[in-house]
């Protein structure tokens, strides 16, 4: 996708705080943060949102979560808690049409948001 920013970051043409990448995933602080610890972590294969995962994705799906949980340990907020959330199309928030979880933790993630 030629206008996907996060696409643009995968492919380094435009920077990103990576804190991890491998051959289908990336994962980068969100620029951003709502959350002393907030990043992203987004397939390198342009999927638009969780309705289009195709059959073969979901394999995909489970290494995303394992790498949240090994950053999550990483960056320390894995004994406290943290918060993965996914956006799914306009009315659920989603602003960039790639798939993509944020985590965010390092404080009290209150419900509701605000």
């Amino acid at each position: 996708m030629l206008d996907c920013i996060f696409c643009k970051i995968i492919n380094k043409e435009i920077p990103g705080d990576i804190l991890y990448e491998d051959n289908d995933m990336m994962a980068f602080k969100d620029v951003n943060p709502q959350a002393p610890v907030h990043f992203l972590v987004v397939p390198k294969k342009h999927i638009e949102n969780i309705m289009a995962l195709s059959e073969g994705d979901y394999e995909l799906l489970e290494k995303i979560f394992k790498r949240i949980n090994l950053l999550a340990k990483e960056l320390g907020i894995a004994d406290n808690g943290f918060r993965i959330v996914n956006n799914c199309n306009q009315d659920g928030g989603q602003t960039v049409m790639h798939l993509h979880f944020h985590v965010l933790g390092g404080r009290f993630m209150q419900w509701p948001p605000g």
